[in-house]
Protein backbone atom coordinates (compact mmCIF):
# COMPACT_ATOMS: atom_id res chain seq x y z
CA UNK A 1 0.00 0.00 0.00
CA UNK A 2 2.81 2.39 0.90
CA UNK A 3 4.60 1.74 -2.39
CA UNK A 4 1.47 2.52 -4.43
CA UNK A 5 1.03 5.84 -2.59
CA UNK A 6 4.63 6.75 -3.21
CA UNK A 7 4.26 5.80 -6.88
CA UNK A 8 1.12 7.95 -7.27
CA UNK A 9 2.88 10.87 -5.59
CA UNK A 10 5.83 10.59 -7.96
CA UNK A 11 3.50 10.37 -10.96
CA UNK A 12 1.56 13.44 -9.77
CA UNK A 13 4.74 15.48 -9.28
CA UNK A 14 6.05 14.50 -12.72
CA UNK A 15 2.71 15.41 -14.27
CA UNK A 16 2.79 18.84 -12.63
CA UNK A 17 6.33 19.41 -13.87
CA UNK A 18 5.34 18.56 -17.43
CA UNK A 19 2.28 20.81 -17.29
CA UNK A 20 4.28 23.68 -15.78
CA UNK A 21 6.91 23.56 -18.53
CA UNK A 22 4.31 23.41 -21.31
CA UNK A 23 2.36 26.48 -20.19
CA UNK A 24 3.67 29.58 -21.95
CA UNK A 25 4.37 32.59 -19.74
CA UNK A 26 2.12 35.59 -20.19
CA UNK A 27 3.56 38.17 -22.53
CA UNK A 28 3.28 41.89 -22.12
CA UNK A 29 0.97 43.58 -24.56
CA UNK A 30 2.65 45.73 -27.22
CA UNK A 31 1.39 49.26 -27.76
CA UNK A 32 2.08 50.96 -31.07
CA UNK A 33 1.80 54.41 -32.57
CA UNK A 34 2.83 56.01 -35.83
CA UNK A 35 6.33 57.48 -35.85
CA UNK A 36 6.52 61.24 -35.66
CA UNK A 37 10.02 61.43 -37.17
CA UNK A 38 9.83 58.92 -40.02
CA UNK A 39 8.54 60.55 -43.22
CA UNK A 40 7.70 58.93 -46.53
CA UNK A 41 7.01 55.33 -47.40
CA UNK A 42 8.46 52.72 -45.07
CA UNK A 43 10.14 49.76 -46.76
CA UNK A 44 12.95 48.78 -44.36
CA UNK A 45 12.05 47.74 -40.83
CA UNK A 46 15.59 48.60 -39.71
CA UNK A 47 15.18 52.26 -40.75
CA UNK A 48 11.84 52.39 -38.98
CA UNK A 49 13.29 50.81 -35.84
CA UNK A 50 16.14 53.35 -35.78
CA UNK A 51 13.68 56.25 -36.03
CA UNK A 52 11.50 54.75 -33.30
CA UNK A 53 14.43 54.23 -30.94
CA UNK A 54 15.29 57.94 -31.21
CA UNK A 55 11.67 58.63 -30.17
CA UNK A 56 12.01 56.45 -27.05
CA UNK A 57 10.31 53.28 -28.31
CA UNK A 58 11.80 49.78 -28.25
CA UNK A 59 11.21 48.81 -31.90
CA UNK A 60 9.38 49.64 -35.09
CA UNK A 61 7.92 47.95 -38.17
CA UNK A 62 6.66 49.00 -41.57
CA UNK A 63 2.98 48.17 -41.68
CA UNK A 64 -0.14 48.50 -43.75
CA UNK A 65 -0.97 49.27 -47.35
CA UNK A 66 0.29 52.84 -46.89
CA UNK A 67 3.65 51.53 -45.56
CA UNK A 68 3.70 53.59 -42.38
CA UNK A 69 6.39 53.28 -39.73
CA UNK A 70 4.73 52.06 -36.55
CA UNK A 71 6.70 52.35 -33.31
CA UNK A 72 6.19 49.71 -30.61
CA UNK A 73 6.79 49.41 -26.89
CA UNK A 74 5.48 47.26 -24.04
CA UNK A 75 2.42 48.68 -22.33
Amino acid sequence: MESSRRFLTVVAVLFLLVVATEVAPAQAKDCQTASGKFHGLCFLDSSCTNACITEGFTSGECEGIHRRCMCKTSC
